[in-house]
């Protein structure tokens, strides 16, 4: 197993979920394979290689790179985020990355690697850390604390030199029942309000962006709270495509 099927195996969140099932083999598929497997001619050291639950499978950092080459950039950085904070050798992934001879899209996976953060905890924290950055941002800080008379605070990311933090706000904890008997919505709503006074007190400024926003209205709400100087200096990273559409995106957080 390679690819995103292998990035499963190992546990690593995803986008969406493979339409096919992604396989390395040393011999070339004929042509009455069956359409819903990908197969892949590649070369595989031995330290590129791997089982989990007793399946072969592509090494962790193999599976990464492999990722980043063929995957949308967006794409790539969830799975990468997600298996920084699983223990990833990124240098490791690196190698394998600049060792590949004729690769296409090197350059952009080598810049997704450098842009990966362990500190991403769902999908669409690493679509708005994502938005930013392409956007030319300086790198944020994620899982942000901020410290206030009231307790400390923690936002998904921030910048401390804009004293501005923005947060994916998922739905799903402000209604009723969704997250089981003991939750209780209002409450949640109300900790999270009167959270965002605390911060907007000692002058942080918030920004909240959900799914339904899209990616050009998340990213001006952000930018609406940068200064002018910084926006007019941006230098957005062209190596990096727009985000995919809404079709496949991940449901909820």
């Amino acid at each position: 197993m390679s690819h995103e099927s292998a990035a499963l195996l190992h546990g690593l969140r995803l986008w969406q979920l493979p339409v096919r099932v992604h396989v390395v083999q040393a011999y070339r598929a004929s042509s009455a394979s069956a359409r819903d497997i990908a197969r892949h001619r590649l070369m595989l050291a031995d330290h590129e290689r791997t089982t989990v639950d007793g399946v072969p499978v592509t090494s962790l950092a193999r599976t990464v790179v492999d990722c980043c080459v063929s995957l949308h950039p967006l794409l790539a950085l969830v799975i990468v985020d997600h298996a920084l904070a699983l223990g990833l050798d990124i240098e490791r992934a690196r190698e394998i990355v600049t060792g590949m001879r004729d690769v296409r899209g090197r350059r952009r996976a080598l810049l997704v690697l450098e842009l990966a953060d362990a500190g991403a905890e769902s999908a669409w924290e690493t679509w708005l850390r994502y938005l930013v950055l392409r956007a030319g941002l300086p790198r944020p800080v994620t899982q942000l604390r901020v410290r206030t008379p009231h307790g400390d605070f923690r936002a998904d990311l921030g910048w401390v030199e804009f004293r501005l933090l923005a947060e994916f706000d998922g739905r799903v904890k402000y209604l009723a029942g969704v997250l089981g008997p003991q939750h209780d919505a209002g409450r949640a709503l109300f900790d999270e309000k009167r959270r965002e006074d605390h911060l907007r007190e000692e002058r942080w400024g918030v920004v909240r962006v959900t799914s339904s926003d899209g990616a050009g209205p998340a990213l001006a709400r952000v930018l609406r709270h940068v200064p002018e100087e910084v926006r007019a200096a941006l230098t957005p990273l062209h190596l990096l495509p727009p985000p995919p559409g809404a079709v496949g995106r991940p449901r909820g957080r």
